[in-house]
């Protein structure tokens, strides 16, 4: 919470920035390619709550190899603390208090001959003196931290399956020992999402119902152990519904994110004594609500929704003033703080545009700016394209909300559909890798909110059940007409690259009626509905709300269409979209004597957390090659 109000950060506009935090040596040159394959140099910077030091994920290695290091702000020419482990890739940090820092990593892991990848979660002490503490070590669920109860420096509250039976229980965690105490007892009722207010008090979770087929969502009265059940969610009736928090000033009222009649959500508080909800506290026409934001006393601070990029809207003014004065600070850019010491001496930004992957930037005192660094220092800036929010309309006359990225040159270009996966998500671009690689290769690449993306309400969300392959592909060929409509590429350069659901796109662009595309690149791509069903039925929430939607064409089943040359990529340890997907579609294009060519990445998942260096140098220059060359579209 601010102790001070911040007097215009505007200000700081007139102070020379302070020295870097090392000297810069100049970056040596590096392919296009290249660049885009190493792994961002920096990954995170999270301030200490007292403000004294820094914690900067960075980068020692082309294939990251992260480490953290520890700077104290009042020194950062100073060797920092520097703490990593052996076989331990170092993906995220957080301050559990002034002392200890809790670390998520990932590990590849071998089991009767099957390799896959685990998060697990260490513990260490800032000074880079003592032991790594593992807490739930053995543990074959997921773990997340629920509050790190700031009134108490010695304790977390942690989300973790304690005894090992598939079922998440609430446990409190001393840092500094590891021993634990059990909270909240998982049960087939109530077994996730776990809430906790201000006083470390469990008021929210969630369970499976099998009888009823649905996700409820349960509430305990302040000082009560009762859970009472609030709200459920079926696939009948597919709905927004999300406890963002508890209330400070009202503990039996929830935040609640949620539909309520509405298109798009809004925000609500929910009387759990009284079951009733007030009226709308804030909501947009145009676009959902994201979030609601409270310090850690629980108290509303604002809103976050996303249009063309992520917006914080501040009921608190002290908040508004420290983001209206860093934005003052880098007018042409998205900025955003990232972290804040408690009293706000010591901010975190980082700032993104179309020609900025990422730059850190520490604010101490309120006067002095220090570059951390960049995440991506090796692209050639020269080469990045502009990124444009556009909207176009489908054939049957739907509005498409899209972002465009235009190479350097003038038009027309080849041109690449870059669908996103999910496909219950959205797109929210600010800089793409995957855009801008290929706009650095004269490529213009769109890449649609297509219909069955969420964030633009819920007819939009709808929009796509059971059209997997049918409308939902109309608005993907669509976009690659509205380039050609625009004379910004032409009929005979077009083409599609899409990794997941995008792979999906990708597998039924192949083999459409009077064909638009000279070719598509499908990655870790779904191929067969009745097999992603499948799996599906391992996770409630999927099966229940996802798989009664999940209809249309199932590409392994038409292969013999396919009019197009194909690249397909799929990394051979996947645990999202196995890579079985793949091979079964690769395996009837062989029957069919189709022009493909089949790249498998070696010990690599379906998320970038396990694409490395050698990944990305492999599918990199396997995708431009394609298009260049295969497709003739350079």
């Amino acid at each position: 919470m601010l102790k001070t109000s911040i007097f215009s950060l505007a200000m700081l506009m007139m102070v020379a920035p302070g020295a870097n935090a090392e000297p810069q040596s100049e970056q040596p040159s590096v392919s296009t390619i290249e660049s885009f394959s190493i792994l961002p140099a920096i990954r995170s910077v999270q301030t200490s709550p007292d403000g004294k030091h820094l914690a900067v994920l960075k980068a020692t290695s082309k294939n990251g190899d992260y480490v953290l290091e520890v700077r104290k702000t009042a020194d950062m020419a100073a060797e920092p603390v520097r703490l990593g482990a052996d076989k331990m890739r170092i993906s995220s940090v957080s301050w559990l208090n002034n002392e200890k820092i809790g670390v998520m990593f990932r590990q590849l892991l071998e089991d009767s001959g099957s390799k896959y990848w685990v998060t697990q979660f260490a513990i260490t002490n800032a000074n880079g003196k003592g032991e790594w503490l593992i807490p739930f070590r053995e543990s074959r669920q997921g773990f997340s931290i629920i509050d790190l109860l700031h009134d108490d420096n010695k304790h977390i509250l942690v989300e973790g399956d304690v005894n090992d039976n598939y079922i998440p229980d609430v446990v409190k965690l001393d840092i500094y020992s590891g021993r634990t105490k059990t909270l909240v007892r998982g049960s087939d009722k109530v077994n996730g999402s776990f809430i906790a207010d201000k006083d470390g008090d469990v008021r929210v979770g969630q369970g499976f119902n099998r009888a009823d087929q649905a996700i409820d969502v349960f509430a305990r009265k302040k000082g009560d152990d009762e859970w009472i059940k609030i709200h459920s969610v079926s696939g009948e009736k597919r709905e927004t519904f999300d406890i963002a928090g508890v209330s400070a000033e009202q503990p039996n009222k929830l935040y609640v994110i949620a539909n309520q009649g509405e298109n798009t959500t809004g925000v609500y508080l929910y009387d759990i004594v009284e079951k009733t909800y007030s009226e709308r506290l804030f909501g947009l026409k145009s676009v959902d609500v994201d979030a609601v934001l409270q310090d850690k006393e629980d108290n509303l601070i604002g809103f976050s929704y996303t249009a063309k990029h992520p917006e914080f809207y501040f009921t608190n003014p002290e908040y508004q003033a420290v983001q209206d004065g860093v934005k003052q600070l880098y007018p042409d850019k998205f900025v955003r703080v990232v972290s804040r010491s408690e009293d706000d001496n010591t901010l975190v930004v980082m700032t993104q545009s179309d020609d900025d992957p990422g730059t850190y930037y520490v604010i101490l005192n309120k006067k002095d700016i220090i570059k951390l660094g960049e995440k991506m220092p090796f692209i050639d800036k020269n080469k990045l394209g502009e990124t444009k929010y556009i909207s176009y309309k489908a054939r049957d006359g739907r509005k498409i909300r899209a972002y465009l990225t235009i190479p350097q040159g003038k038009g027309p270009f080849p041109a690449v559909v870059l669908p996103h996966g999910g496909p219950w998500v959205r797109d929210t671009v600010i800089f793409d890798d995957w855009a801008q690689l290929l706009a650095s290769h004269g490529y213009v690449v769109i890449q649609p909110n297509y219909r069955g993306s969420t964030g633009y309400g819920l007819e939009h969300w709808k929009a796509g059940d059971k059209n997997w392959g049918l409308k939902m592909q109309d608005d993907l060929d669509d976009a690659a007409l509205y380039l050609v409509d625009k004379g910004l590429a032409t009929k005979d350069k077009l083409a599609m690259f899409g990794w997941s659901y995008g792979g999906y796109a990708a597998f039924a662009a192949s083999m459409r009626d009077k064909n638009i595309y000279q070719c598509t690149v499908a990655g870790a791509g779904v191929s067969d509905l009745n097999r992603i069903n499948a799996t599906l039925n391992d996770n409630p929430l999927l099966s229940k709300l996802q798989k009664p939607t999940i209809a249309g064409v199932s590409p392994v089943e038409q292969v013999e269409k396919v009019n197009v040359p194909i690249l397909v990529i799929h990394g051979d340890i996947d645990g999202r979209v196995p890579i079985e997907h793949s091979d079964a579609f690769v395996n009837e294009l062989k029957q069919h004597n189709k022009n493909f060519k089949y790249v498998v990445l070696e010990d690599a998942d379906h998320f970038s957390d396990t694409l490395f260096f050698d990944h990305k140098i492999t599918f990199y220059s396997e995708l431009v090659n394609w298009l260049d060359n295969r497709c003739g579209l350079k």
